[in-house]
C-alpha cells in the first residue's frame, strides 16, 4: 500500500483528495499539511512513499518545500498540484526535484494513475515541459563553460586546448609558432587566471568544460 502525504492550504481540496484516495486499496493518506513547514515536518513524521504537493502555498511555496524534503528524504516522490500549466513554476519545480505535476481540474482516475506511476518509480513530465527543461539545462551548461574561458585570450585558449591534449611547452612551441619562452608564459598567464597550480590541474579543467568547443575559429 503506498502511503500519501496530501499538502495543500485549502482544507476542502484536501478532504476531496483523500476521500478519492481512500476508495482504493492502493493508497494510504497517512497525513495532511496545510503549509510548506507542515509539510517538511511530517514527511519526516510519516514517511510518505509520495507526496501531492501544492504549488502555491502560504509562505513558502511548494518549491521550496520539495527541495527541504529531497534533501533529507531524497526517495520520496513529490507530485506538484496546479491550478495552471505555468511553465515557469513548473519548470522550477521539476529542477527542485519533483517527479512530476498534474492539473487540479485533472480526472479522478487520471490522478489515480498518476500517482501508480510515479509511486512506481517513473516519472509524469508533458513532453513539451520536458523539453524546455532539457534546453534551459543546456542552456546553463553553455553558459558555465562561457564564463569558464571569459578571462583567456584566444591565443590562451588555443594553449590551453594543447595542454589538454598533454603536450610540453616545446610541443606547443612548435605548433603554434612560438618560442618556448613565450609558451611558458602563457601557461603562467593562464594558471593565474584560472586560479590553478599546475599543468595538470590545467589539463583537466579545460577537459571538465569542454575547452574544444569553445576554440576560435581559425
Amino acid at each position: 500500500m503506498m502511503k500519501i502525504l496530501l499538502v495543500d492550504d485549502h482544507e476542502v481540496v484536501r478532504v476531496g483528495l483523500k476521500a478519492l484516495l481512500s476508495s482504493h486499496d492502493e493508497f494510504n493518506v497517512v497525513a495532511e499539511a496545510a503549509s510548506a513547514e507542515e509539510a517538511i515536518t511530517k514527511t519526516n513524521e510519516y514517511k510518505p512513499d509520495v507526496v501531492v504537493m501544492d504549488i502555491r502555498l502560504p509562505g513558502r511555496n511548494g518549491i521550496e518545500a520539495t527541495r527541504d524534503i529531497l534533501k533529507d528524504r531524497p526517495k520520496t516522490k513529490i507530485i506538484m498540484l496546479t491550478s495552471f500549466a505555468d511553465d515557469e513554476l513548473l519548470f522550477e519545480a521539476i529542477s527542485a526535484g519533483a517527479s512530476g505535476y498534474v492539473l487540479k481540474q485533472i480526472g479522478s482516475q487520471e490522478l489515480v494513475d498518476a500517482l501508480l506511476k510515479v509511486g512506481s518509480g517513473d516519472s509524469l513530465l508533458d513532453p513539451a515541459i520536458t523539453q524546455k527543461v532539457l534546453q534551459r539545462v543546456r542552456q546553463a551548461e553553455r553558459r558555465a563553460e562561457d564564463e569558464a574561458f571569459a578571462t583567456l585570450t584566444e591565443q590562451e585558449m588555443r594553449i590551453l586546448s594543447l595542454l589538454a591534449e598533454g603536450k610540453k611547452n616545446k610541443e606547443i612551441a612548435e605548433d603554434i609558432f612560438l618560442s618556448e619562452k613565450t609558451v611558458r608564459n602563457y601557461v603562467s598567464s593562464i594558471l593565474s587566471k584560472l586560479n590553478l597550480s599546475t599543468r595538470s590541474e590545467a589539463a583537466a579543467y579545460a577537459v571538465k568544460h569542454n575547452v574544444e568547443n569553445h576554440l576560435p575559429a581559425d
